[in-house]
């Protein structure tokens, strides 16, 4: 079990400041020495200067409006290159949400898609690493957005049905 004892310490005569002393230390010549005490706030600092309290951030897109997915119309399908270390061209989609009147890009998983300009998609939000300015995908089987063909492995991410 761990003692704390506060100790008052004045430095001069307007200042006080509090000092913290964890359990029982070795007394060196009659007297503790200074290393063991830890520095805590005044008492005009803890109420002048209290800790505020931040808000946590809710980890929504602005553009879907808090809305897990939205439906989009495509504006323009293009391809972009990543980042430093990749090199393989990207396929993006610029896509309007109609309801909100707001653009954005969606990166098209997957390995071919048939999507031109008016086709709609169903957009969720989904940071890709290697493009910048992306933050959004789009989600494969839903509406004019086809599933991977011949998909074994994951599936339910390609939009692809159990092949019998």
């Amino acid at each position: 079990m761990v003692r704390i004892h506060l100790y008052l310490f004045i430095t001069n005569y307007r200042e006080e400041q509090w000092f913290v002393r964890l359990s029982h230390p070795q007394k060196v010549n009659g007297s503790i020495p200074f290393s063991v005490y830890t520095l805590m706030s005044t008492i005009s600092q803890t109420i002048n200067c209290a800790k505020k309290i931040k808000k946590q951030k809710l980890k929504t897109s602005t553009k879907l409006q808090k809305n897990p997915q939205k439906r989009a119309v495509c504006v323009r399908v293009l391809t972009i290159s990543p980042k430093k270390p990749n090199s393989a061209n990207r396929r993006v989609v610029k896509a309007s949400i109609l309801q909100y009147k707001s653009k954005l890009i969606a990166k098209v998983c997957g390995e071919s898609h048939s999507l031109q300009q008016h086709s709609t998609v169903l957009i969720q939000g989904a940071k890709v690493r290697d493009l910048i300015g992306v933050s959004y995908s789009v989600i494969r089987g839903k509406y004019d957005l086809a599933s991977v063909v011949n998909r074994k492995s994951s599936r339910s991410k390609y939009g692809a049905k159990k092949s019998k």
